[in-house]
């Protein structure tokens, strides 16, 4: 007998636990599934961001992230003689979006929160030891053939997600090719832990350019410490992770008397994308879809802003008779947004192998010239879904009103500077769309400084669009909405 869902996911990493929330959160039945019998116990990914504190914060898990995690700084690459050449300055106090620029955490806590999450949605189920071996799709679904203790089993799902990794099955499945951006470098990963919380109040992570062994001293938290270092034309891939070779390199920063070696291990950072994210019924999220060397911290990031933005589409194609050209957009307005980093990504990777600025200033500028100043970085989406008749003053919803925020949860919200009629509160509703009217003074001013008499928010807190009247309200409910090149 073939179980059948809305949604099934193959992989229960940080993505498919996301993605997997963000679908109970609407009430979406959805069946998770991991190849593994658990969930892997060692460090990979160390941190996230302010946008996506916010994302655990809509799912209602801000606490817990908070409790197993702690606020990092920013990045200073210096050269031989310590001299700063680039400083990314990341403050530690809120931003717009309510939340530090910079977390810094341990992955198998993370993880640990996700999946525990999952069992407050009765609609979705998470299956261990299940390896699907088969997608077979047709106008009206995808069959998923898997193995499960040595026996064969189908499930019958409308969608299906791959959140399956650098690796992915699904990506295979869907003959999706891979856009090569040029970056492929071996790195030794070496992860410590302190027999005492550290009190070192320095909380930036430290990137070595140009030097006889290139690499970064990363903060990932009080009680841990992490270097990566890049592989020399002479390094033994064989004998570079074993202890004493281990010990050699961090010489210089740490002894084996003031820290146990956690783990060592050899990473191949690759920076490539997918060049196709769906195939009809099917799609691809997090590094299935792109890899991105990790000198930003942005790839898990990036994995979680997918499961952010599809979420809300299945739904709405899945329950609320949205077209299918919505589900279209997800591919079309990540890419881009994706690519954006991973290509300054790049940039700071070939810096960490530079002895001179000229990577990012196009010159050679000596080091007493001062340090280059880098910026946050902020994307706009690629075409895909818009509506109203206003340019957007900026792309990022602001978190005004942290009541809001918990309150409209993850679903669409149409703000207004004024109460709207009856037949178009019951639209939005019927959409799906909450609709907030005259909110406290603070957001209302905010309205006005943006010329905005409503604003239609997505559920990920990304501004879709706004009108500058709210007697032309209608025009950012989904009948109007606009798909640009899906």
């Amino acid at each position: 007998m073939t179980d059948t869902c809305d949604v099934a996911i193959i992989g229960l990493g940080p993505i498919g636990a996301t993605l997997g929330n963000l679908l109970g959160m609407l009430g979406v039945s959805t069946i998770l599934m991991d190849r593994e019998e658990t969930t892997y116990d060692l460090p990979r990914a160390v941190a996230y961001d302010d946008e996506i504190m916010r994302l655990f914060q809509i799912m209602g898990l801000a606490d817990d992230m908070q409790a197993i995690s702690e606020v990092g700084s920013g990045a200073l690459f210096v050269d031989n003689d310590n001299n700063t050449l680039v400083q990314w300055d990341r403050p530690m106090h809120p931003t717009a979006n309510g939340w530090c620029p910079n977390y810094r955490f341990h992955q198998p806590d993370l993880e640990k929160v996700l999946r525990n999450a999952l069992d407050r949605y009765p609609a979705v189920e998470q299956r261990w030891s299940c390896n699907v071996t088969g997608l077979d799709q047709d106008a009206d679904g995808v069959t998923l053939t898997y193995d499960y203790a040595g026996t064969t089993k189908t499930l019958r799902s409308t969608y299906v997600v791959g959140c399956d990794g650098g690796r992915s099955f699904t990506r295979g499945q869907i003959d999706a090719g891979l856009l090569d951006l040029g970056f492929h470098e071996q790195w030794l990963i070496a992860d410590l832990l302190l027999p005492e919380p550290e009190t070192d109040p320095d909380r930036h992570t430290y990137h070595y350019c140009g030097t006889p062994r290139m690499g970064s001293k990363v903060f990932v938290g009080s009680g841990r410490k992490r270097w990566e270092f890049r592989l020399n034309a002479d390094d033994d891939p064989e004998t570079i992770c074993d202890p004493a070779s281990v010990w050699g390199i961090l010489a210089p920063w740490i002894t084996p008397a003031e820290a146990e070696l956690e783990r060592a291990a050899i990473y191949t950072f690759h920076s490539m994308i997918a060049d196709s994210w769906q195939q009809d019924r099917i799609f691809i999220a997090g590094d299935a879809a792109h890899q991105t060397p990790p000198f930003m911290g942005q790839g898990m990031c990036a994995g979680l802003r997918d499961a952010a933005n599809l979420a809300w589409k299945l739904h709405a194609v899945l329950h609320q008779s949205a077209p299918a050209d919505l589900l279209a957009s997800y591919h079309s307005e990540r890419i881009e947004h994706v690519r954006a980093y991973i290509e300054l990504t790049i940039n700071l990777g070939q810096l960490i192998n530079a002895t001179m600025r000229s990577v990012t200033t196009g010159g050679a500028a000596a080091p007493e010239d001062g340090p280059q100043k880098l910026s946050q970085l902020k994307p706009a989406l690629g075409p895909g879904v818009s509506a109203g008749t206003m340019a957007l003053v900026d792309p990022l919803f602001p978190q005004i009103d942290a009541d809001l925020d918990l309150r409209v949860g993850y679903r669409p919200a149409l703000i207004c500077d004024a109460d709207l009629p009856p037949d178009l509160m019951a639209r939005c509703r019927a959409s799906g769309i909450v609709p907030e009217t005259r909110p406290d003074s603070d957001l209302r001013n905010w309205l006005q400084n943006a010329g905005y008499g409503a604003v239609l928010v997505r559920p990920n807190r990304i501004i879709m669009g706004a009108v500058a009247h709210v007697d032309d309200a209608a025009r950012l409910l989904p009948d109007a909405w606009r798909y640009a090149n899906v």
